[in-house]
């Protein structure tokens, strides 16, 4: 075989190869793509990111921001995060055991004094962020001896939101817009009713007729549960910023992802999965992944992380499906569409 001849194979080898790089590539984006624009049952309304390496890949947006106006999504549209404000206030009370002024087994009437509840003496700090504390209401006893259990709940993260207010001396929404700021995530914010933005409107979707959400379950009280606003590319920041070591010491990260406490959820799966934080740690997947979701007030949110491959996937939309089999079906698609590509190869 002479030089000219091999060097003709080589070409055509590498060819091949480019070509079937590029269509693994265009494979994850077309499917993806589909989803968004061809789901019915129910229809797709809302924003699509994944980076890699902290770069952009894909970022798509269908839909309106608002239906009576007609006025399109955008990809700096902010959206309710709702449950996923969960990660803000647990990132905000690590920052403050590493300052020394937290102790994760400290029972929570140490810094809310205010609290009369004999449980307040018996609860901890890390009990209220696993959810395995026992609390279902504020004047009633406990469901379970505290860390016997996991019960996922709103006021655990609420009671988080004012113990970060009690030690830094200042409001909740002070301290958390601080630290976005810091991480330059100029449009996530604390929900105010004086600072709406570009927030979208969240919709209860019935059979795809879209009733508007009048009244957000959004209070002062309870910012540290579903309080903050934001868009896809503010959380892609989060996550090149939260699982690189950018916010947290690596010793503190590895408290908030860490299992402490199994349990499931429908989006993740029908066993019982690992729990940390306010994050799920995700083991029995093609890829392991760490990830939360978020619903309420006519908004779904989906944000996972894959720390092998480096790669982040946001899904946030304004709607909620009225039917609850359907809830985050499309954000299930699409996670599963990016657990069969080649993108989560090891970065």
């Amino acid at each position: 075989m002479n030089h000219k001849t091999l060097s003709l194979l080589s070409l055509l080898f590498l060819l091949i190869n480019c070509n079937s790089f590029a269509q693994k590539k265009d494979s994850y984006i077309t499917q993806i793509d589909s989803v968004i624009q061809n789901s019915t049952s129910p229809v797709f309304n809302g924003a699509v990111l994944i980076s890699k390496n902290g770069k952009t890949l894909y970022s798509k947006v269908k839909g309106f921001a608002d239906f009576k106006t007609k006025k399109s999504l955008t990809a700096n549209t902010q959206f309710e995060i709702m449950s996923n404000s969960k990660q803000v206030a647990a990132v905000l009370i690590l920052l403050e055991v590493e300052k020394g002024k937290i102790n994760l087994q400290d029972p929570i009437k140490k810094y809310l004094p205010e609290l009369t509840q004999t449980w307040a003496d018996s609860v901890t700090i890390h009990q209220l962020l696993n959810h395995t504390h026992g609390i279902v209401d504020i004047n009633k006893p406990l469901e379970f001896k505290p860390g016997t259990n996991f019960h996922y709940g709103n006021l655990n993260y609420s009671l988080l939101g004012q113990i970060v207010e009690h030690i830094s001396k200042k409001s909740y929404s002070e301290t958390a817009n601080a630290l976005f700021k810091k991480l330059q995530m100029k449009n996530t914010l604390c929900y105010s009713d004086s600072k709406k933005q570009n927030l979208a409107a969240g919709y209860i979707n019935n059979k795809n007729t879209f009733e508007t959400v009048e009244k957000t379950m959004i209070t002062n009280e309870n910012l540290g549960a579903d309080g903050i606003i934001s868009t896809v590319n503010d959380l892609a920041t989060w996550n090149n910023n939260l699982h690189k070591g950018k916010i947290l010491k690596p010793e503190t990260y590895q408290l908030m992802i860490q299992s402490t406490v199994l349990s499931q959820h429908n989006f993740f799966g029908k066993e019982k999965e690992p729990y940390g934080y306010a994050i799920r740690n995700i083991e029995k997947e093609p890829a392991k992944y760490l990830g939360h979701t978020g619903l309420g007030d006519g908004f779904s949110s989906v944000n996972l992380y894959f720390p092998q491959s480096d790669v982040s996937l946001i899904v946030l939309e304004n709607q909620m499906n009225e039917n609850s089999d359907l809830f985050y079906i499309n954000e299930f698609k699409i996670k599963n569409i990016l657990l069969k590509s080649d993108l989560l190869q090891k970065k």
